[in-house]
């Protein structure tokens, strides 16, 4: 599923940089979702790109946290059920994502985002609730640090970054993400989340 997910996305957001109008049909835009019923941009706008920056930081992070979350869920639960877990929290993480965006501009024609940075961070902080103490790195810090410092601090950051505005990265989607990669953790595979568990050991 990984693969495909992300053969799907380089490939539609490959189609986005050669196409204005083909990019202008994949992106979320509220105003169009509420008042032309256009609701497919929910979910379409997480396969399209700013440019191969963007795309590629979030696709290196989808094959390497989330091929490995993937696989995980598969010994777990079975290939069938862990593929649907899967693509379950990354579609629940792109549209989760949307939710704040759309109740604040849903009037107003100009705001547009795109994407897959809120599913690809729903799967980011659902392997931190699974694995607290594996080491990850931020960009600007060279060396892990446990997941479960990780995480708070790139809540901070991006919380930080939302309060204080215009950076034209929609930091809101990230938050949404964040929590919607924890959420499905705790609800929706509760023996699987060591995180709670071990707070209380």
């Amino acid at each position: 599923m990984v693969i495909g997910l992300l053969l799907l996305t380089v490939l539609l957001s490959w189609q986005g940089f050669q196409n204005s109008m083909f990019l202008e049909r994949m992106l979320f835009i509220p105003y169009r979702s509420k008042h032309h019923n256009e609701w497919w941009r929910f979910f379409t706008h997480i396969f399209v790109h700013l440019d191969w920056s963007h795309l590629l930081f979030n696709m290196l992070t989808l094959w390497f946290i989330g091929g490995f979350l993937e696989q995980e869920y598969s010994i777990i639960y079975g290939a069938f059920k862990g593929t649907y877990y899967f693509l379950l929290l990354y579609l629940m993480g792109g549209l989760f994502a949307t939710v704040y965006s759309f109740y604040k501009h849903q009037n107003q024609s100009g705001y547009r985002s795109l994407g897959a940075s809120g599913a690809v961070t729903a799967v980011l902080f659902a392997f931190i609730a699974a694995h607290p103490t594996q080491g990850l790195m931020l960009m600007f810090i060279p060396i892990p640090i446990p997941a479960y410092l990780f995480g708070p601090i790139y809540l901070l950051i991006e919380y930080y970054a939302f309060r204080k505005g215009h950076t034209g990265i929609a930091h809101d989607a990230h938050i949404a993400g964040a929590l919607t990669g924890l959420l499905f953790v705790f609800l929706f595979l509760p023996g699987y989340a060591h995180f709670f568990a071990s707070l209380f050991v």
